[in-house]
């Protein structure tokens, strides 16, 4: 069974019921989520063996976040215990055509306040053959930047398949601070994702004639991104997500994979969302999970959006859904009719 480990920041997840604003809104619901865990949960129901490796405390709500993995059969067993608090993020779920909104209260959360010296990277690498995180994790920072620095080297010289989801966030960090520890970390990256906004954002890579807010996606501009960001780097392949965003309810989704020699585009879905949060990662947790099992550019790349796809029908950060209910959906099956 191919092993994974990915690394990053479980969080605490408090949203309003339904499409209630946070002013109008008495209770909110609790669950968990984060970049890299959310790509646990999709590998492990895909069923490879997947680790989440991050810092929360011993209290109960750290226990809370920790069975919240455990329960999708992901290998909590490398989480270090210590600190004093879970990080929150607040979620207002948009409609029509009002946005989502993100409120992050993380600051001195247990892997916030994280040491280098809490993880032994070869250990935790023992038998392992992907490596993954984004680069919501370093954005924390200094030292939590220089832990993931540690991690790619220990992987790199093991001679582990290592990716990384660019997802750049502006209340994280600058689009220069995010720029200067991005490109430390890119030569130990084999497989990057990323969208339109990130490859601008982090690298000032842009597509041309796309404009994303008027859901105008050129598909030549978005091959000038991939081959951009292979060129400066040296990665292995460049996996693009390209949404069109129509309202907050409606996108039409669809993504690229290039391997140095063919631009691979997969079928486009129009999803009326249910909960958008994960999407990308559901997305990343796709793509690891079709190379591994050799899939070629093609069939990965549609396999990755199908999932993806999925993911935006479910309430949540984490993918609960199938191989079967993924390569049902990417072979054509969109009817959403009821299975009997």
């Amino acid at each position: 069974m191919k092993k994974v480990v990915t690394f990053g920041e479980l969080m605490l997840r408090l949203a309003p019921e339904g499409y209630n604003r946070f002013v109008q809104s008495e209770s909110f619901g609790a669950t968990f989520g984060g970049g890299e865990a959310n790509v646990a949960v999709s590998l492990a129901n895909y069923g490879l063996d997947a680790a989440f490796v991050t810092k929360l405390p011993e209290h109960e709500i750290g226990q809370m976040a920790v069975n919240s993995l455990r329960k999708y059969g992901v290998d909590t067993s490398k989480i270090v215990r210590g600190g004093d608090r879970v990080g929150i993020y607040y979620l207002e779920k948009g409609a029509s055509q009002r946005p989502s909104k993100v409120i992050y209260d993380r600051a001195y959360s247990s892997i916030w306040t994280a040491q280098p010296s809490d993880f032994d990277w070869n250990a935790i690498f023992e038998g392992v053959d992907w490596f993954h995180f984004t680069g919501i994790t370093p954005a924390l920072n200094s030292t939590v930047a220089h832990i993931c620095l540690e991690a790619c080297q220990a992987a790199k010289a093991r001679g582990i398949t290592v990716s990384c989801d660019l997802n750049y966030r502006k209340k994280l960090w600058t689009r220069d601070e995010a720029r200067a520890t991005m490109t430390e970390l890119m030569p130990y990256v084999d497989v990057c994702i990323s969208n339109e906004e990130d490859a601008h954002d982090v690298f000032g890579i842009d597509a041309e004639n796309t404009d994303i807010n008027a859901g105008k996606v050129n598909h030549e501009g978005y091959k000038s991104v991939a081959r951009q960001l292979m060129d400066k780097f040296g990665f292995k392949k460049v996996a693009i997500t390209l949404r069109s965003s129509i309202s907050a309810n409606d996108n039409d989704w669809a993504g690229m994979l290039y391997d140095g020699e063919n631009y691979c585009f997969s079928k486009s879905y129009h999803m009326h969302i249910v909960d958008r949060v994960g999407g990308g990662d559901s997305f990343g947790g796709g793509l690891i999970y079709s190379q591994l099992m050799g899939y070629s550019t093609q069939d990965s790349i549609e396999f990755a959006v199908a999932a993806s796809c999925l993911k935006h029908s479910i309430e949540g950060d984490y993918n609960m859904v199938s191989v079967s209910e993924v390569k049902s959906l990417a072979g054509g099956n969109a009817s959403g009719r009821v299975q009997r």
